[in-house]
């Protein structure tokens, strides 16, 4: 069965819920499953300290889940308006793909979570969509058609979805930002679907 890779990497929990209710955006579309996939922490350190299988939540992305997915959906916590450093360190490994061109043409999208209004989302967004774009990926976004776009006081963007992580329960998101993740999850896995025709 195709399948949409939500790859993402999450340290407190938010960005994971996110992703999995960017899954139950893919699968709302029928005849395509949602793949979740980690990456493993770094370390300041140069010895590898993680396990090769994580001890909760999605196994860790393997070159096969990269290379054979329909289609993309990326996401990570915002670091100083940048990506995190385990996603970046992710990325960078993967030129065989890009040199294998085994990317290119399929659609792909971002999302992320921030502890403040103005923490660096769009930034966030934008620097994910960069390796993709090298890739040879066809970023989507969400279209102002999503009435939630409109309404958020949280997190939201064009640019991807996204999640404003503060208060008692800081991984908890606000209807507008989980009607946004399942709009994202749709929209890559249908136009995911198209494609591959």
């Amino acid at each position: 069965m195709k399948y949409v890779l939500i790859l993402y990497y999450s340290r407190n929990g938010s960005t994971l819920e996110m992703a999995k209710q960017i899954a139950r955006g893919v699968e709302l579309t029928g005849d395509i499953e949602a793949r979740l996939r980690t990456v493993p922490s770094v370390s300041p350190t140069t010895e590898a300290t993680e396990a090769a299988i994580p001890e909760s939540g999605a196994i860790y992305c393997s070159s096969n889940d990269l290379k054979d997915c329909a289609g993309l959906i990326l996401g990570s916590p915002t670091r100083f308006g940048n990506m995190a450093a385990p996603m970046k360190y992710f990325l960078d490994g993967t030129s065989s793909h890009w040199m294998n061109g085994d990317l290119i043409g399929k659609p792909a999208a971002v999302f992320t979570s921030t502890s403040t209004l103005h923490g660096g989302q769009e930034s966030t967004l934008l620097s994910m969509m960069l390796p993709l774009m090298h890739q040879g990926m066809l970023i989507t976004g969400i279209p102002y058609s999503e009435s939630s776009l409109h309404s958020t006081q949280t997190g939201g963007t064009p640019y991807g979805a996204s999640h404003l992580a503060v208060g008692e329960k800081p991984s908890v998101l606000s209807e507008d930002e989980i009607k946004l993740c399942h709009a994202l999850g749709k929209r890559v896995a249908d136009i995911a679907k198209k494609l591959s025709v």
